[in-house]
């Protein structure tokens, strides 16, 4: 028997199941390491929201490392809901999705960096008890991993990092800014149903967003607020301050020599082949696979077919 955390039901692109969710406050504890590690107060970390897929059966059969599951910008756990669930039964490893900060239900805050997030990584394993975990990331969450696996290597058993690099910024980041624009003008009238709501939604995004699989994934963060109210669960007003921050990874000069997988989509041009030595300059061990058609959103186009793969690398685990 498995169990998704406490439970209230959530939606994703791909199915409707039930997700025990822990929302925290904030932490107090203030850093003071060396490197790229914090030494100003504005790096405390936030206590993010997560969702738990583990086995609950009287004799614990999980073996492994935890997974920890960061998603992309302007994404939240709920997108992974389906895939955590079939990642936990084929490994029997417990499986963590995440809400970065100023996305799904983690705190809103002023600050957003990758070395914010990558504190923030850190001190969820530190909550939880976790002592070495396997972390996974797509886009803005596999620069966070990759920034916590070269911060803090003891942490970190397995990196894999889904269709992002440190060395190469898409050409494609640039449209971010106009969807972040177009999200924050959308204008909704109070009082009316959810489905209306989004049917609404959808139609102004349309003029600057014209691929339908964008705005639905967009469109997840569309909930009700107060007194028959919708509002958008991430933080507009953060991300797009610090979209700088985000589109472009940190400086560093130091390297992460443990087991690295990075899954590009064949149709993307976020992990070129061409990238492939200078990414190992960062993970000398960097392992590099593509699904065949897809694009940057390869969970969701090709999500059968990378699955097969996260799993490939999950299972050689040492």
């Amino acid at each position: 028997m498995t169990k998704w955390a406490s439970a209230w039901r959530v939606r994703d692109v791909f199915s409707c199941i039930i997700a025990n969710t822990k929302k925290r406050g904030f932490s107090t504890s203030a850093q003071n390491e060396k490197d790229l590690r914090p030494t100003e107060k504005s790096f405390q970390p936030i206590k993010m929201a997560y969702a738990s897929f583990e086995s609950i059966n009287s004799v614990d059969t999980s073996s492994g490392t935890p997974i920890i599951i960061m998603h992309g910008l302007l994404g939240s756990k709920h997108n992974w809901n389906s895939l955590s669930k079939v990642i936990h039964n084929r490994t029997k490893r417990k499986v963590i999705t995440v809400d970065a900060r100023n996305h799904g239900d983690s705190p809103h805050i002023p600050e957003m960096s990758y070395p914010h997030m990558a504190e923030d990584v850190r001190q969820l394993l530190i909550d939880l008890n976790i002592p070495r975990a396997t972390v996974v990331g797509h886009s803005m969450g596999g620069r966070t991993m990759m920034l916590l696996a070269l911060k803090y290597p003891e942490l970190v058993k397995q990196l894999i990092v889904a269709d992002i690099s440190p060395v190469r910024d898409s050409p494609n980041l640039k449209a971010m800014p106009v969807y972040l624009h177009a999200l924050s003008e959308v204008k909704l009238k109070p009082n009316q149903t959810m489905s209306a709501a989004r049917k609404e939604a959808d139609k102004q995004l349309a003029a600057n967003v014209q691929e339908t699989l964008l705005r639905q994934f967009f469109l997840t963060n569309l909930v009700e607020g107060e007194n028959g109210t919708f509002k958008w669960k991430m933080n507009l007003e953060a991300l797009t301050t610090h979209f700088n921050n985000i589109a472009s990874f940190p400086h560093v000069d130091i390297s992460f020599n443990g087991p690295t997988y990075f899954i590009g989509g064949s149709k993307s041009d976020f992990i070129k082949p061409e990238d492939h030595e200078k990414i190992k300059r960062f993970f000398p061990n960097a392992v590099f696979e593509y699904v065949e058609g897809a694009g940057h959103w390869l969970h969701a186009e090709k999500p059968t077919e990378f699955l097969e793969i996260l799993c490939k690398f999950l299972k050689m685990e040492k």
